[in-house]
């Protein structure tokens, strides 16, 4: 697979071509592709062929900051390839050019955009990528040189930086001094402080049953690394997990590393990442874990398995009232961070801890302390619980919102009911929240829906006509049901009557045959069994038993919410339990550090929940 890009094109948010780049080939031009891209109905994935284009061509598409980014290929290309390289083109004209990236700002400086994309890729081929490298060649002018460009001092004189000049030579020699080019990495890194951090942030993603039982717990994982640090640094990071560093490979699944990271050392001991990184903030690498790891060949249960914590867990109790038109939604917060001390033991735990097993949620407030995580660094702190519940498109207004702690928040027509449970002391809150709504549909339950008893009542009686009487012609089913009723009973008696004197089968047939009939007088049936009379007529039994009607209750819970999810994130912790064990520096690998450097190093941890924790129904 050639894996060629033929063109480039990107669109404004009122789909104007602002920038179009052609590296091979005839494609078709940006005006033209982009109404065969929309007429394939939304919503569009991000690989699309178009057959009518002339040539035909694949379409890769990404959207960002309301700018479209489409790369054409004629020839079969790999999607993942060319979807990273779109990517890798918005990072790169983020830092070039500026974030948010504006059509305005492409359109100031489409000269440096050109290098860039000329940079990029070469003939369709994808091959320099990297952010430093490209720092290197492409040239961008500042505010200064641009001041000064067409001012021409006294006796001034324009370098020349050909190939004899000097100070080019001696630039190109401490570069080849300091080991050889590195495509990730700018040379001649010089900073006054040199600075390490490491930024280890994961996403929770948890499926709940109605019992409580976990269905699926995914985390997925990024690591950010920052390097600002002088020369050619060569590090090795290495990681842990609860079971010690040789869980590291049963824990994590799919890995992917940046281009600096040594794969093999990587492969030889599972945990430890070796490699000269870039300069600045750049994503060392990714993973996956699954906190309940099942393998689908084996009929028994796994060997191991974790014990899965939830710093907030939410349920929901529908059809709740006397009118079944209540829901209660409930929150339960847990901030007994496994390997951290409970909350009520810390010494900043403030109104919670009297000793209580079970500290009450509602007495948050402003309890003693150094707010946010109770004055403690170490202790994770958890933040922005915000419960989303999802509202059917029947219920027209939530009333009587009633929450024991934060402001709910709905509005009429919307799909999502939001509430937000503030923690500032997040470091000494445990316990639950509540609340309560009441639903109202667009139609009102006392206008054409019944009670339950009269309904019952109803349907009883229905019962015991059903099979005995045959409907004649001459009823109208959108009668009264008063009139119904005294016609049956008209019927009866005379049917009482006429079978004492004749036989039991004859029919009430008129003693002249050419005398018409008094439609006013009812014609009395031929009785008929029960089950010949339901498979000749079985249609008449809807005159007996008209279609039922939802009760109250059947109306309220067809209003009811069917799932909640409560999102949250917490600082200092990660439900994967990975850490960094250590960051080390080899003074003997790497170059142009100078004597005696011992940079600052620094670990942050991070769980984010985005509509994580969710709870069906």
């Amino acid at each position: 697979m050639s894996s060629e890009v033929d063109a480039l094109y990107i669109y404004d948010e009122y789909s104007a071509p602002i920038v179009e780049h052609v590296y091979r080939s005839r494609p078709p031009s940006a005006a033209s592709i982009l109404p065969l891209y929309k007429a394939h109905p939304a919503p569009r994935p991000s690989l699309v062929y178009l057959p009518n284009a002339a040539p035909p061509v694949t379409v890769f598409s990404i959207t960002h900051s309301n700018l479209l980014f489409l790369a054409v290929s004629e020839v079969e290309a790999e999607p993942l390839l060319v979807l990273e390289f779109l990517h890798r083109v918005i990072d790169v004209l983020e830092e070039f050019v500026g974030a948010p990236l504006l059509a305005s700002k492409l359109q100031s400086s489409y000269d440096v955009v050109a290098q860039l994309l000329n940079e990029m890729c070469d003939a369709g081929i994808v091959c320099n990528t990297e952010l430093n490298a490209l720092q290197e060649v492409v040239e961008v002018e500042g505010w200064m040189g641009k001041l000064l460009g067409g001012v021409t001092l006294p006796g001034a004189t324009t370098p020349n930086l050909g190939s004899n000049n000097p100070l080019k030579q001696q630039l190109a020699a401490a570069s080849l001094a300091q080991g050889p080019a590195i495509p990730w990495r700018r040379p001649n890194v010089r900073h006054t402080s040199n600075e390490l951090y490491v930024d280890i942030v994961e996403s929770l993603s948890v499926v709940m049953a109605p019992s409580g039982r976990v269905l699926s717990a995914l985390v997925s994982g990024t690591i950010a690394f920052t390097a600002k640090i002088s020369g050619i640094p060569d590090l090795l990071l290495s990681l842990t997990a609860p079971g010690g560093q040789q869980a590291i490979a049963r824990k994590i699944d799919l890995p992917v590393f940046h281009p600096c990271v040594r794969l093999a050392r990587w492969r030889e001991q599972p945990g430890e990442l070796s490699f000269v990184p870039p300069d600045g903030r750049f994503i060392l690498a990714g993973y996956e874990v699954d906190l309940l790891p099942m393998d689908p060949s084996l009929d028994r249960p796994p060997s191991h398995m974790e014990k899965i914590f939830l710093p907030a867990i939410v349920d929901i109790r529908k059809s709740l009232g006397p009118n079944h038109s209540e829901f209660e939604v409930r929150l339960t917060l847990n901030t007994n961070f496994p390997g951290f001390p409970p909350a009520a033991s810390r010494p900043s735990a403030g109104r919670n801890g009297s000793g209580t097993s079970t500290p009450s949620f509602l007495a948050g407030g402003s309890g003693g302390g150094g707010g946010g995580g109770g004055g403690n660094s170490s202790s994770p702190v958890l933040e922005e619980v915000v419960v989303t519940i999802p509202i059917s498109k029947s219920v027209r207004s939530i009333t009587a919102m009633q929450a024991s702690r934060g402001e709910p928040q709905f509005s009429p027509g919307s799909d999502v009911l939001e509430w937000r449970v503030p923690t500032k002391d997040a470091g000494t809150i445990s316990g639950t929240a509540t609340l309560r709504c009441t639903v109202a549909g667009y139609q009102s339950v006392d206008e054409g829906f019944d009670d339950p008893a009269e309904t019952e009542d109803v349907e009883a009686n229905a019962n015991l006509l059903q099979g005995y009487y045959e409907a004649p012609t001459s009823y109208q089913t959108s009668g009264s049901a008063k009139d119904s009723s005294s016609r049956k009973r008209k019927t009866k008696k005379k049917k009482t009557k006429k079978s004492r004197s004749t036989a039991a089968t004859t029919s009430t047939i008129p003693d002249t045959p050419d005398e018409p009939s008094d439609p006013s007088k009812p014609q009395s049936p031929v009785p008929t069994p029960p089950l010949q009379q339901q498979q000749q007529h079985p249609a008449s039994s809807s005159i007996f038993h008209p279609p039922a009607r939802k009760t109250k209750a059947q109306l309220y819970a067809s209003l009811m919410p069917n799932s909640a999810a409560v999102s949250f994130s917490v600082r200092g912790w990660l439900p994967s339990g990975i850490r960094v064990d250590s960051l080390n520096l080899d003074p003997r690998r790497s170059r142009g550090l100078g004597e005696g450097v011992k940079p600052y190093k620094g670990v942050k941890y991070l769980c984010v929940s985005r509509r994580g924790v969710e709870r069906r129904c």
